[in-house]
């Protein structure tokens, strides 16, 4: 019997520092740890990353102001599910990439993408047009290519080490990260103050798996917060550490190992009624790879291109 509840014992804290040592040891023992989380719940909590929390919390001090705004001022920036604005209230329902019918997720969006040109016309066309800064908060767009470069540089790190923890060497995915996709979400989940009485079946963000290769998630703690599932313990809490990055692979991964890992399923629950005006954001890196990537028979941005619009609601 665990010490921890099945939510901790199936999500470790994995500290990079062992990784990035150079002794053979410590990295071949964070490669097994690696390699039994993403058997189960497919998620691990990152510490030793190195991204000054600090400019995570700037970052949320000024999409807060944008969030906040009114609508009216919101509304000349909104798009849809994988373009490159505001994601308002109603866009987007995470739960129809599994097949569910679900309300949509009761949050709200300021979406990025990657944007510097492969020179193809026709890829550059759908996966790398510029990004939309809101004028109404100039001090964001520093702060979030900051942000940004360190996100890359982790989830290469992040793929060094996936590589290793399957086996196949350091390169095994990176070689198919040269000038790949990305996606970036600061979520805003209001409360039921803003929100109202969620419908039945409705969350902040309905269950689902993420698409890419790994997420990278900054999140905060709250009641209304992030769960996750395992086949022994359902549904669970995600544990949490305000120093660390919680990150889970997503279907691609799960594609490239052949089932061998999971692609972590997860939710973020409704805004609970007894704080009703808790609020929280959440950064979220989604990594992919290069276009026309094949991944085990399956075009990875052919699949990426369905999944997103699968969970567009209109």
């Amino acid at each position: 019997m665990s010490e921890f509840p099945a939510s901790e014992a199936a999500v470790p804290v994995v500290d990079l520092a062992p990784w990035l040592s150079g002794d053979p040891a410590a990295r071949a023992a964070t490669a097994r740890t690696v390699d039994r989380a993403l058997r189960t719940a497919g998620f691990l909590l990152v510490t030793g990353h190195g991204v000054d929390p600090a400019l995570r919390a700037a970052i949320r001090r000024e999409a807060r102001d944008f969030f906040h705004l009114d609508a009216r001022v919101k509304a000349p920036y909104a798009v849809k599910v994988g373009g490159r604005g505001w994601l308002g209230p109603g866009a987007e329902a995470n739960a129809h990439a599994e097949g569910a019918v679900s309300p949509p997720d009761l949050k709200e969006s300021l979406s990025f993408a990657s944007h510097e040109p492969t020179g193809d016309p026709a890829v550059d066309a759908e996966w790398f047009l510029p990004n939309t800064w809101p004028a109404e908060v100039p001090g964001l767009r520093p702060l979030v290519e900051e942000y940004l470069a360190r996100m890359r540089e982790l989830s290469d790190r992040l793929l060094g080490l996936l590589g290793e923890a399957l086996g196949e060497g350091e390169d095994f995915f990176t070689r198919h990260t040269g000038h790949p996709t990305w996606g970036f979400n600061i979520n805003w989940y209001p409360g039921r103050d803003v929100v109202g009485e969620p419908e039945p079946g409705q969350f902040r963000i309905g269950p689902h798996t993420d698409f890419g290769t790994v997420t990278v998630l900054d999140r905060q703690a709250g009641r209304g917060g992030l769960q996750v599932f395992t086949d022994d313990a359902g549904w669970q809490d995600a544990p949490y550490d305000p120093d660390a990055f919680t990150v889970n692979i997503g279907d691609l991964m799960a594609f490239w190992t052949g089932g061998r890992w999971r692609s972590g399923r997860h939710r973020v629950l409704p805004p609970p009624a007894d704080v009703p005006a808790e609020e929280l954001m959440s950064l979220v890196y989604f990594y992919e790879c290069d276009p026309g990537t094949d991944v085990r028979g399956t075009d990875s941005h052919t699949y990426l291109r369905a999944q997103l619009d699968a969970i567009t609601t209109a």
